[in-house]
C-alpha cells in the first residue's frame, strides 16, 4: 500500500516537474525583463505621482504634475508636433515600400542590388545617419549647394521653424524604407503566381492587378506596417536629438525628446516621468487600435 502511494506521489511529482520546464527555460529571460523593463516601468509610474529632481528623496504630491502637464504650453507643442509627424510620415511608410517592394519583387537581373542599396540605410546606425543628413542640411551644405546652383534661394532646413520638423520627417521616411520593404516582399512572395494569370485572362494587367490582387491580399501587411510605424513615429528621438535639437525655438521637439529634456537636462525627473506616462497611454491606445480592426476586419499575418 505504502509502494503505491509513493509511486502515485512520484507520478504526480514527475508529471508536474515535465510541465513545468518550458517555465524554467523562460524563468531567466522573465528575471531579465523584470529588472530591465517592468520594473523602470513601476518605478516611472510611481515617480509621476511625486516631485523628484535626483537631489532629495521623492515627495508624494499627488496629481500635481497631470496639473502642471494640462497647463503646459511646450507639452502640447511637443504632442501637436507628435501628432503631425504620424499624419505626415506613417501614409509614407504604408505606401513607399510597398512600390518598392513590387519593384524588388520582379524577376530581373541584379534585382538582389536593388534590394540590397534600399536595405542598407536600415543597418546604419541612426547617429551615423543623422551626422550625415545634419551636413546635408546644413547652410552650406550639399541641398542648399544643388539650389543655389539652380538659382534658387538657400533653404534652412534645420533652422527654420516651419520646415525642421519636415526635414526630420524624411530622414525618418529614408531610414524606414527598406525595412518596411522586407516587410512586404515577405508578402508578395506569399501571393500564388497563378491568381496574377488568372487576373491577366480576366483582362487585368498592369497596374490594374495590383488594386485587384496585390492591395486586397496585403492588406494584413498595411495594418501591420501602419501600427509598427506610428509606435515608431511616437517614439521618435535619434533624429530630432542629431540633427535638430528640438529646434529651432521647440518647432521640432516630439513628446520623446521633451521627456529627456525635463529628466535629463533640467533634472525635472519626476516630471519626465509624467510625460512618459501620457506617451505610453498613446502608444497603448495605437495598439489598441490595431487589435481592434484587425479583429474587426479578420485579418491575421501567419507568414511573420
Amino acid at each position: 500500500m505504502v509502494g503505491v502511494v509513493l509511486n502515485t506521489a512520484l507520478s504526480f511529482i514527475c508529471i508536474n516537474m515535465r510541465s513545468l520546464t518550458p517555465y524554467f527555460f523562460l524563468l531567466p529571460a522573465l528575471l531579465m525583463l523584470g529588472l530591465t523593463v517592468f520594473y523602470p516601468v513601476i518605478q516611472a509610474f510611481y515617480l509621476s505621482f511625486t516631485e523628484y529632481d535626483l537631489l532629495s528623496a521623492p515627495e508624494w504630491i499627488g496629481l500635481k504634475n497631470f496639473r502642471i502637464l494640462l497647463h503646459d504650453d511646450l507639452f502640447w507643442r511637443s504632442f501637436y508636433n507628435t501628432l503631425l509627424y504620424l499624419v505626415c510620415v506613417v501614409p509614407l511608410l504604408m505606401t513607399l515600400p510597398l512600390g518598392l517592394a513590387i519593384l524588388a519583387n520582379q524577376k530581373l537581373r541584379g534585382i538582389q542590388w536593388f534590394r540590397v542599396i534600399f536595405y542598407t540605410p536600415v543597418v546604419v546606425s541612426m547617429v551615423v545617419a543623422g551626422i550625415a543628413w545634419k551636413w546635408l542640411y546644413d547652410s552650406n551644405g550639399l541641398l542648399n549647394q544643388a539650389l543655389n546652383a539652380l538659382g534658387m534661394v538657400s533653404v534652412g532646413w534645420r533652422t527654420d521653424a516651419r520646415v525642421a520638423l519636415f526635414s526630420v520627417m524624411a530622414v525618418t521616411v529614408w531610414k524606414g524604407l527598406g525595412y518596411y520593404m522586407v516587410l512586404y516582399l515577405a508578402g508578395l512572395q506569399a501571393i500564388p503566381a497563378d491568381l496574377y494569370e488568372a487576373a491577366a485572362i480576366d483582362g487585368s494587367d498592369g497596374i490594374r492587378k495590383h488594386f485587384d490582387i496585390t492591395i486586397p491580399l496585403m492588406r494584413p501587411y498595411l495594418l501591420l506596417v501602419g501600427v509598427i510605424s506610428a509606435i515608431s513615429a511616437t517614439k521618435v528621438f535619434e533624429e530630432i536629438y542629431v540633427i535638430t535639437g528640438g529646434g529651432p525655438n521647440n518647432a521640432s521637439s516630439t513628446i520623446v525628446y521633451y521627456v529627456y529634456n525635463q529628466a535629463f537636462q533640467q533634472l525635472k525627473i519626476s516630471y519626465g516621468c509624467t510625460v512618459g506616462l501620457v506617451m505610453f497611454l498613446l502608444i497603448l491606445v495605437l495598439s489598441i487600435i490595431r487589435l481592434g480592426v484587425q479583429r474587426f476586419t479578420g485579418d491575421e499575418i501567419s507568414a511573420i
